[in-house]
């Protein structure tokens, strides 16, 4: 049996037509229409569901406010369904920890290829451990295999997206990367430089990994140009006078 995915919308039909075309794509499917049995079906699976398809629009409450109280507590992969389509709610979407965005109507197709990019990121490789060694950059540990972020040896939680985003800035550390480069080099699927997808992740970076999101120090913004990895060996203190606000 493929991966079990957690449908959570209202719609009836929609989610009688979208579990039969992944069923028969091998996926194992639970459909739930309304948030509480959303949640309480993700909180009895005890880890075994590994994707979310969460819809907006829902009769108790909305998607948003269910996306955040699952990312309070779990960083399983979160795709969000739309009918409005509108690019504020793709933004907050994001910025709640959501791993990607589609507005309705879609295609199944479209769907199941978005599914399979969260999927394969989540899961990672499945190459044995001791293959590629974790990355290091200062007081930064990337695991490629495990896909884990550690600062100081603490784990830190990130999407599947967000670990994407923070291990290309790592694999290029130093060097300044675009807005273009960046969706050139993760496939382009899902990053929209127009409803800054790629702008609200590098926040919530910042939020897990720095010692001070307001000022960060592990990923800068070098204005018009883009976004740079630098290698932090320091922790910046309470007393610390600091550098100035950095970019």
């Amino acid at each position: 049996m493929g991966a079990r995915i957690l449908i959570i919308d209202d719609d009836q039909r929609l989610t009688e037509m979208l579990s039969e075309y992944l069923r028969a794509r091998g996926f194992d499917v639970i459909c739930r229409a309304d948030a509480r049995a959303g949640l309480a079906a993700l909180h009895e699976s005890a880890g075994a569901i590994e994707a979310v398809i969460l819809d907006v629009m829902l009769p108790d409450l909305d998607g948003f406010e269910v996306c955040r109280q699952v990312r309070a507590r779990s960083s399983v992969p979160i795709l969000m369904l739309t009918a409005r389509g509108d690019a504020t709610d793709r933004v907050v979407g994001l910025e709640l920890g959501a791993d990607d965005y589609l507005p309705k109507p879609f295609d199944p197709r479209e769907l199941l290829a978005r599914l399979g990019a969260i999927l394969r990121r989540t899961r990672g490789p499945a190459a044995p451990a001791d293959v590629v060694a974790p990355l290091r950059v200062g007081r930064l540990t990337i695991d490629r295999q495990r896909r884990e972020v550690r600062v100081d040896g603490r784990l830190r939680e990130l999407t599947g997206r967000q670990f994407d985003l923070l291990l290309l800035l790592g694999e290029r550390a130093g060097r300044v990367q675009s807005r273009e480069q960046i969706m050139e080099a993760l496939g382009g699927e899902g990053w929209d430089s127009v409803d800054r997808s790629i702008d609200v992740h590098i926040s919530r970076i910042r939020n897990a990994i720095e010692d001070d999101p307001r000022r960060p120090r592990f990923v800068r913004t070098i204005r018009g140009a883009g976004y740079v990895l630098s290698p932090v060996t320091d922790r910046e203190g309470p007393d610390d006078p600091g550098r100035g606000p950095a970019t």
